[in-house]
């Protein structure tokens, strides 16, 4: 990456940091919200400008790893190397994944958030979107999600799925054009060039907008708590803390020890992205973070083309957030109804799960329409789902900070297992970093 194609945060002469002006903005979302709540009125003047952030976030994710994969596949040059990063990057997936799933399961017979809730004294939110999804899904062309799934990345129009912003397809397009860019050998260097130069002006394009995020955040919030009050919380409080908890042991045992594993100390790379992961917590959109996270990963010394691959994938196999939200609230709904899982269903939950989540992988509402799909498959239910909507987007907040840390952990340990993870690079970083 030139020294151009790297995200500065913007520079400012005097005033406030950008990280505190969100936090300030993630403060004062919550109190405008509280002191507005029941007013949905007024939602149609505050969602747009929450939404405006997010669209220029979805401008220039395609851009970036599609630009970002062709400069380091072509930087790569063969597809032997291309396909041991492919299977090394997906196994782990698999692996960390299954084991947010059981680490769900584990936790939610432990504490037992559903026991004793009255599902009739519980606010219903409205889960219609979500299940017309589902419905789509369900209907699958080879008659297996899986397989529609694999024959879905190969795209029939690579403009449509840009414009739709469907990475699988262009992850491979991507790759698939590196490979061939690296096989003309000098013909192709005004090509790469020509995206090396492109790539600087998108990555300008994100310092700017990330000077708008306070505002997105802002209104991301209150939107949330003008909808659902501060309130809605209190009924689903235990849901809530083992939610949070779990993820917090996830985080600090589970990726912590895969981290040390790799010789790498946890809460370095916590400090590290703290920025990211506020940002992140405060829009539920791990794609608000996803230019920032690739150079930092980068420069915390992983290679460029490991970085561009894996980050991109894991963004839509390797939700270690939602696998584990998923897993929880399934039981969760499961205890509310007074409904017992045996040993042997637990399994066959973990199984479905593991299933579902990575065969709707480019449906919209992903975590809800997986839960959907298998509480039908297994009679647990689904119109409780419902019942928690109302604190869904405080969920998801969580969540979307567990997928951010797990994707960025993954470009380190693909890394580590390619034995190109450069420590002295990322220990002067980290040095760096922590002076500021």
């Amino acid at each position: 990456m030139s020294s151009v194609t790297q995200i500065q945060k913007p520079k400012r002469r005097r005033g406030i940091s950008l990280p505190t002006q969100i936090l300030i903005a993630l403060i004062l979302g919550v109190v405008v919200g509280a002191l507005l709540h029941g007013r949905t009125d007024l939602v149609n003047y505050i969602q747009p400008f929450g939404d405006i952030f997010l669209h220029l976030i979805k401008m220039i994710v395609v851009p970036i790893v599609f630009a970002s994969l062709v400069i380091s596949i072509a930087g790569a040059g063969d597809m032997k190397t291309v396909g041991r990063y492919g299977w090394k990057t997906l196994l782990y997936f698999e692996v960390i994944t299954t084991i947010a799933i059981g680490l769900g399961i584990i936790f939610a017979n432990i504490f037992k958030p559903g026991a004793g809730i009255d599902a009739s004294k519980l606010p219903k939110g409205d889960v219609s979107k979500y299940t017309t999804n589902a419905e789509a899904a369900a209907h699958s062309t080879y008659g297996n999600h899986i397989i529609d799934t694999i024959v879905g990345i190969i795209p029939t129009n690579i403009m449509q799925s840009m414009a739709e912003g469907q990475l699988l397809p262009v992850i491979f397009f991507s790759v698939f054009f590196g490979l061939g860019l690296a096989a003309i050998g000098k013909k192709g260097e005004p090509v790469k060039a020509f995206f090396e130069g492109f790539l600087d002006i998108i990555f300008w394009m994100t310092n700017q907008i990330m000077k708008y995020a306070p505002i997105g955040v802002f209104a991301f919030i209150c939107v949330t708590v003008i909808n659902f009050g501060l309130g809605a919380l209190i009924p689903l409080m235990k849901l809530a803390l083992v939610v949070g908890g779990s993820m917090v042991f996830f985080i600090i045992v589970v990726l912590g020890g895969v981290a040390a594993i790799c010789k790498i100390n946890i809460f370095h790379l916590l400090r590290i992205l703290k920025d990211e992961l506020l940002l992140a917590f405060s829009t539920s959109s791990s794609e608000t973070v996803l230019p920032v996270i690739m150079d930092k990963m980068e420069k915390f010394g992983a290679p460029k083309e490991i970085v561009s691959f894996v980050v991109p994938t894991g963004y839509t196999f390797n939700l270690d957030g939602s696998a584990l939200y998923q897993s929880i609230a399934a039981l969760f709904i499961a205890q509310m109804y007074g409904v017992h899982l045996s040993i042997t269903q637990q399994l066959v939950l973990l199984f479905t799960l593991m299933l579902t989540s990575k065969g709707m992988a480019a449906v919209p509402g992903t975590s809800i329409v997986v839960l959907i799909t298998t509480l039908t498959a297994m009679n647990i239910h689904p119109e409780g789902l419902a019942l928690i909507i109302g604190i869904d987007r405080i969920l998801d907040m969580m969540r979307t900070v567990v997928n951010v840390v797990g994707n960025s952990l993954s470009t380190l340990v693909i890394a580590r297992w390619e034995n190109r993870l450069d420590y002295e690079k990322g220990r002067k970083y980290y040095e760096s970093f922590a002076k500021k």
